[in-house]
């Protein structure tokens, strides 16, 4: 390990430009594993939380069903879960993701951790340094981020692990900035190194949001150590041509030889909302032409989704939010941005979208 860390330092001070080419990183490959079947995913970061209020959930024939069960009896394989350094409450804090990965398992599921590297929401807008982590010299965060990654993935062993989240312009600014793409990379193959060596079985993902410039920011990774290419794509977002979706998915996994996943989608079942909440999605012209907002529309966009995985040899795709119902009550307005695309309607009924999940 010290001829590692070597190493990268040795990278770091040789590095004249950050539009250069850096030589390759020592890596510690996976052994050979026997490939997983097709992602079928849902992100469930908030399921904890929204259980301790008490609220009550039902499957689609109005039976009480916790909805790690709908989700297994639909046909969902594997389950996403969020992870903050060192958030303000519990939600998504290293005890309740462990907790919560455990029931995951139990449940029969996979779990897919996305690690935010950051106190709160990591995306592209906001990466912002762990508190904890903050002014720490470079190799003294280098060296943090090894062993706080070490910690996680001994105590969750995910099956699929992302090392940040929609890091498009880097994470753990401003030393973690792209625009610094030695500092960038070495940071990334900290945490890399911590999952070969300590949870060598998972699947190591880098998660980009978006179509556009995905193929130059994987044209940059291709140094690094890792299993899984993750695309963000929401329509509102990223563009209305699903054909340049599958495109997309098809060229970079014959490019870059890695399995390729959606990480992140959604659709609403409705226009409409559940609380005082501003909604992400609220106006018809956020969506597609083929797919109303409606149940059946949600429905109907996840299977097309699907099945554009399919047919570009894709690994598969997470849907983000399905369980961000307006739990806070219908009158808060620090609820959720989300209702409308969750995977229950307003009276936590399971939606037809569930049965998109199945083979």
């Amino acid at each position: 390990m010290q001829n590692w860390w070597f190493l990268s330092l040795l990278l770091l001070l040789s590095c004249k430009s950050w539009q250069e080419e850096l030589p390759a990183l020592p890596t510690s490959p996976a052994p050979p594993t026997q490939e997983d079947a097709f992602v079928k995913a849902v992100d469930a970061s908030f399921l904890p939380e929204i259980e301790r209020t008490g609220i009550t959930l039902y499957n689609e024939t109005g039976a009480v069903e916790n909805m790690l069960t709908t989700l297994k009896k639909a046909g969902c394989n594997t389950v996403r879960v969020r992870l903050w350094k060192n958030p303000a409450g519990l939600t998504s804090s290293l005890a309740e993701v462990q907790a919560f990965a455990q029931r995951i398992k139990s449940a029969g599921m996979k779990v897919w951790l996305c690690v935010h590297y950051s106190d709160t929401w990591a995306d592209p807008a906001n990466q912002i340094t762990p508190s904890v982590w903050q002014n720490l010299p470079f190799l003294v965060l280098r060296d943090s981020i090894y062993q706080y990654t070490q910690q996680i993935v001994t105590k969750i062993q995910p099956e699929i692990i992302q090392i940040g989240n929609e890091i498009n312009g880097g994470f753990l600014l401003p030393q973690g900035s792209l625009q610094q793409e030695a500092n960038f990379k070495i940071l990334l193959g900290a945490g890399i190194k911590a999952v070969r060596d300590h949870a060598p079985k998972a699947k190591i993902m880098l998660h980009f949001a978006g179509l556009a410039n995905a193929d130059w920011f994987y044209s940059r990774m291709t140094i690094l150590d890792y299993d899984w290419i993750g695309l963000s794509y929401y329509p509102l977002w990223h563009g209305k041509d699903l054909s340049i979706l599958s495109q997309t998915l098809a060229s970079l996994k014959n490019k870059y030889q890695k399995e390729v996943l959606i990480a992140e989608t959604s659709y609403p079942f409705t226009l409409g909302w559940n609380d005082w909440t501003n909604n992400v999605v609220g106006d018809v012209n956020q969506l597609l032409t083929a797919y109303p907002a409606t149940a059946t529309g949600q429905r109907d966009y996840l299977l097309q989704i699907k099945q554009i995985t399919r047919n570009a040899q894709a690994k598969g795709f997470c849907y983000w939010g399905a369980e961000w119902i307006a739990f806070k009550g219908n009158q808060a307005q620090n609820g959720s941005s989300w209702e409308n695309q969750a995977f229950y309607d307003f009276n936590n009924r399971a939606l037809p979208v569930f049965k998109a999940l199945q083979d």
